[in-house]
């Protein structure tokens, strides 16, 4: 399973879109996502802690995440976002290895939402106050009205195969030896295969061709949907873009198959990334 995927909740929109009805879900039943900011508490047997609605102030704004086994669940906006990247924070990434499957997900969407809430507490159109609306799925402008709506954006995510070899790079600032598929933001106006082509073209400096979609991956830092491809090029003549990544190389099945087993020529993403994933489906081809 990909990490980040298989929540267990059922996000219920019929709850959420009914103001009466989601209003009878906010009691001592409802459980609250205990977080620290936008950090997951853990309970003695390392999974998500969890606590009441009583444990928040009462105008804490609180996002409904869905329901659980028929149990309302919640979680509160935290003061401020996150805009840190996700290197930038080793505690998290040591939490997010420990948690079981089911429990990175809930997290993921909670985190996504709840920090977008903390970063669009002002309107867009108008600055004016925002409030939240059907339980946290949206916020309205109480000077102009305009709607807003929790932000998701997509990121392709190539595999690039010569011949082959597989294309990976080093993006500048990463540690020596550490390899990934190369990826960028889908721009407005872009279909997903011409934002591949695009974003190998800038950054490598070859055509590519026959773009086909492999998976897809939500990742909340802060909130990202990865879409994993697949593509071939006719060259290997590269011209990098060096105001970007440090190194880009091709690399050899053997090559990549001794990296995902932790003993080749390069490190390969850990297992909560979708790079991994798509590296593991290519050596199986």
């Amino acid at each position: 399973m990909i990490a980040f995927t298989g929540s267990r909740l059922d996000r219920a929109d019929h709850v959420r879109a009914d103001p009466e009805r989601l209003a009878g879900y906010i009691n001592w039943k409802a459980r609250l996502l205990a977080l620290d900011g936008l950090m997951p508490a853990l309970d003695d047997d390392g999974r998500l802690g969890w606590g009441t609605l009583a444990d928040v102030p009462e105008d804490a704004e609180l996002c409904f995440l869905g329901l659980d086994e028929g149990k309302a669940c919640f979680a509160a906006v935290p003061p401020r976002g996150d805009s840190r990247p996700r290197m930038a924070n080793p505690q998290l990434w040591s939490l997010m290895a420990t948690l079981s499957p089911d429990d990175l997900a809930l997290y993921g969407g909670a985190r996504s939402l709840t920090d977008w809430h903390a970063r669009h507490r002002f309107c867009a159109q108008c600055g004016g106050d925002t409030k939240i609306a059907k339980g946290g799925w949206q916020r309205d402008c109480s000077s102009c009205g305009a709607s807003h709506f929790p932000r998701t954006d997509p990121v392709t995510i190539m595999l690039v195969e010569f011949e082959g070899h597989l294309m990976l790079g080093r993006g500048l600032g990463w540690p020596e030896g550490s390899f990934s598929a190369l990826a960028g933001f889908v721009e407005p106006g872009e279909s997903i295969e011409e934002a591949v082509a695009r974003e190998v073209l800038e950054e490598a400096g070859v055509a590519v061709r026959d773009v086909s979609y492999v998976a897809s991956q939500p990742w909340p830092f802060p909130s990202q949907l990865m879409i994993g491809c697949h593509s071939h090029t006719d060259s290997d003549d590269l011209t990098i873009d060096e105001t970007e990544m440090a190194e880009i190389e091709f690399f050899t099945r053997a090559d990549v198959e001794a990296a995902l087993a932790g003993n080749g020529p390069f490190r390969c993403p850990p297992r909560h990334a979708i790079a991994h994933h798509l590296m593991e489906w290519w050596v199986n081809q």
